[in-house]
């Protein structure tokens, strides 16, 4: 087995439906590929039996659904350990791959042997584009859409695995599963650098291990691997699914942060890391008044002042980030007024 596609789901069955069927359209373009996808379940209020059986004779379906609610972390493993392929490439539910996808992994593969970590490009789109299609979506439809990539870079090519932590790569800086494909055996080998408690903590984002979870181990397994930029994009990243999303603000200026401290500590230069912490900091004091405001649901609960913040002054964007702040609202409001006048 040479590809484990990997998804922890929880609720949104309409979004798995969407999912499946992207894999089971990118199938139908590869020929002589081993693949499988693993499911785990995170005892969702409606199991998602239904949906997976509509693809089980097509695809190669690995299916376990957990007796309780293990909380994301400890989902995500389970999905990555009973998978059996070389590599593994975890998604959310709500992510797509391209009809090419398969075929082009494939390819990638074969010309590339060596290397341990894929960094995945992606598209992102709003998820509310898609209920004017038929369901479950077809996505040879994809090309009719205004398709925006989440990194701009043009050129594939192999690196050195802290070339790929820059924001010209990637500005949330691989804290989004969907952008990894793995080295599967290593990434559980990794497993060892994790808090066991804080990955059993079942409430969202509340510390750095149940959130950075698969940056975490990348970046300790593979930091002196052969790794490679896929400047290609290869999923579709939905925006608006997210059940956390009153959550974004903290997630970007707290655990984002706090993922590059972790990225030196595990090597990465000093310069690098005073690059990428900078350009993280852009939205600093007007996140962090939008997570005071919103109290507990924005994260309020989980901020070690100390260190989320305080620390982070020295930094210059964090500062400059209350005029960013302002010159964003300035032509917004200049936009609305033109609009008005046309």
């Amino acid at each position: 087995m040479l590809l484990s596609i990997c998804i922890p789901t929880f609720n949104r069955l309409d979004c798995l439906d969407n999912c499946l069927n992207s894999i089971l359209i990118s199938s139908k373009l590869v020929k002589d590929f081993q693949f499988e996808v693993c499911i785990s379940d995170n005892y969702s209020y409606e199991s998602p039996e239904k949906i997976i059986k509509k693809y089980k004779d097509d695809l190669n379906i690995v299916f376990k659904r957990n007796k309780t609610n293990l909380g994301f972390a400890l989902n995500a493993i389970n999905t990555i350990k009973f998978a059996k392929g070389k590599y593994a490439w975890l998604i959310g539910n709500d992510d797509l791959i391209l009809p090419n996808t398969l075929n082009y992994l494939k390819n990638l593969f074969e010309n590339n042997k060596q290397v341990e970590y894929f960094f995945i490009n992606s598209y992102y789109l709003d998820s509310n584009l898609l209920k004017k299609y038929n369901h479950p979506f077809d996505t040879n439809t994809l090309q009719e859409l205004n398709l925006k990539k989440l990194s701009k870079l043009k050129e594939n090519k192999k690196v050195k695995f802290w070339e790929v932590i820059d924001p010209k790569v990637s500005w949330e800086f691989l804290i989004g599963i969907f952008l990894s494909i793995f080295n599967r055996e290593m990434w559980i080998q990794g497993l060892k650098s994790i808090n066991q408690k804080n990955i059993e903590d079942k409430r969202v984002w509340s510390n750095f291990d149940n959130t950075c979870l698969n940056a975490k181990i990348i970046s300790t397994v593979f930091n002196d691997k052969k790794s490679y930029i896929c400047a290609t994009p290869l999923s579709v990243n939905l925006i608006g699914e997210r059940e956390w999303a009153n959550m974004y603000d903290f997630v970007e200026i707290v655990r984002i942060p706090e993922l590059l401290d972790y990225y030196r500590s595990q090597g990465m230069s000093f310069w690098r890391y005073i690059y990428c912490k900078n350009f993280a900091l852009r939205n600093f004091f007007n996140f962090f008044a939008k997570i005071v405001i919103n109290g507990n649901k924005g994260g309020i609960q989980y901020v070690n002042f100390y260190k989320h913040f305080f620390r982070n002054l020295i930094f210059p964007n964090a500062w400059f980030s209350i005029i960013f702040f302002a010159i964003r609202n300035v032509k917004k409001v200049l936009r609305i007024k033109k609009n008005k006048i046309i």
